[in-house]
This record gives structure tokens, sequence and C-alpha cells, in this order.
């Protein structure tokens, strides 16, 4: 069982309001060095022409992981569109480097088209992550293409525009699921959502926005300390999450419904048409 702790902080801003991307090579542990080159030897032995760039974002490349809790995530940018795209590999491959290498808790591979990285007129989570949390490890790097974001409504959008259709999805991948790592799996990561949904709530005031699931938790309970029980409720399950379907779907019922009613709430007046990305301020 792991304790909640006060770990984690702020996405710097520069001069302007814009968030700067404290990510550095010099920053990976040398010990994941042999799981990143992995990573590259596998995409590019199963997909030897589509690969355009190769990053790695989240804790790792920020310094901040810890042995056996921190993930290490990869986004991959292909040429062609992903159902060009044979992938049927990128399962097994995960599943292998999980059990190779103990000191992380998962290597998540994700795969998205040019196309999508290189949008600069709206907001787009993608190309956010990487210029915001990203570093290069192969191929040509986009970052200093993309656009600088600002903690706004635009990026708010992007945590809140699609909450209720993802609550939705986990209720309906627990209802009746008995594979306790799958549960424990949706658990976590529908809970990571919610947390940083909650922080999204409040970025506008804030000016200020973080993918940690601590200072996340601080921002939204400065706004509605009378939800602060529910949402470190979340961050717990975040970190340690419930192998009973039922426990989680009720606690959607109750906290989640709120969350997808102040969501709706939140748009109504910064997005009333809903439309699916936000222009960049």
């Amino acid at each position: 069982m792991t304790e909640i702790k006060a770990i984690g902080s702020l996405c710097s801003l520069d001069d302007n309001g814009y968030m700067i991307n404290d990510s550095d090579h010099t920053k990976i542990n040398p010990k994941f060095q042999e799981v990143i080159e992995l990573i590259k030897e596998s995409c590019l032995s199963f997909l030897p022409k589509e690969i355009h760039s190769i990053y790695i974002r989240g804790s790792v490349p920020r310094g901040l992981d810890v042995d056996g809790v921190s993930d290490l995530d990869a986004i991959i940018v292909t040429h062609s569109n992903l159902e060009n795209l044979d992938l049927e590999w990128v399962e097994e491959t995960e599943q292998w480097m999980d059990q190779k290498f103990a000191f992380v808790h998962g290597v998540e591979l994700g795969f998205f088209p040019l196309s999508e990285v290189e949008e600069s007129e709206y907001c787009s989570m993608i190309p956010f992550i990487l210029k915001t949390y990203g570093v290069c490890v192969y191929g040509e790097n986009l970052l200093p293409k993309l656009p600088n974001y600002k903690p706004d409504s635009s990026l708010a959008n992007e945590h809140l525009l699609h909450l209720t259709a993802l609550i939705d999805q986990a209720k309906h991948e627990l209802t009746g699921n008995e594979d306790v790592e799958d549960i424990q799996s949706c658990c976590s990561w529908i809970m990571r959502i919610i947390v940083r949904a909650g922080m999204a709530l409040v970025m506008v005031q804030e000016k200020a926005y973080t993918r940690d699931l601590f200072p996340a938790y601080q921002l939204f309970s400065k706004h509605y300390p009378e939800k602060e029980p529910e949402m470190r409720e979340a961050l717990w399950y975040a970190i340690n999450p419930l192998s009973s379907s039922d426990d989680i779907v009720a606690f959607l019922n109750e906290f989640g419904s709120w969350m997808k009613a102040e969501a709706d709430r939140w748009l109504d007046v910064y997005n009333p048409t809903r439309e699916r990305h936000l222009p960049l301020s």
C-alpha cells in the first residue's frame, strides 16, 4: 500500500505565462537507458519505415521517478495514420518489458500520427504533453516547432470535454469484470483522470497546471473544500486501486456523477457549443 505523499509541483511559467518544460535528458536515471533503447529497437523492428520520432514523458525525464511506482511512458510519432499500421505486437512488448524491468511500474507505448502532433492552431493534448513534459530520444525533435501553452480554458477543455464519456467507459469496462489486474488498472486510470479533471475545473482561476496528482488534488480542494474528502479518496484509489468492480462503480456513480455535472457546468461557460478543441491563446 502506497501512502499519499505531498510530492509533485506546479508547472513553471515564463514571464509571458507560458509553461516551461523542465524535462531533460540529463535528468533521466541511467538505469532507464536500457528500457529506452529496447523501446526504440522494438519500434524500429516492427515499423521500420513508419517511425518519425520517439519521446519519453512523465516523471522519468523530470528526474522524479520512484522505484516500482513510476511508469515509463513513450509517445511514438508515426508517418502514417494508425489504422494503416500493424500494432498487434505492442501489448505483448509492453508486458515483456514490465516483467524484465522490476523497477518500472509499467511501460506504455502510445502511437500518434504526425498529422495529429503537428496541430498548432488549437489546443490538443498530445502536442501539449510533448511540448511541456517530453524529451526526444529518437528522430526529428518536434518540440521546437510546437506552440507554447498557457494554463487557460483551452487546456482545461482538453480535460473536461470527454470526462463524462471516460467515466461511462470505465463503468462499462468494470461491470461484470472479474479480472482483478484489469479492474485495478481501470481503477487507477479513471481516478487519475478524475483528479486531473478536478484541477482543470479551477485552472482558469489559478492560472496553474500540473499533471502531478497531489498538487492537482490540492488546487481542487482549495476551491471545493466540501468535496475534499471525495477527491482525496479518488487520489487514494489512483495510487492504491481497488480490486472490486462494484466498489469502484459505486464511487463513480456518486462522486463521478458530481464531477460529470460540474464539468458540464464549466463547459456551459467556456465551451457551450462543445467544440472538440479550443483555439490557443
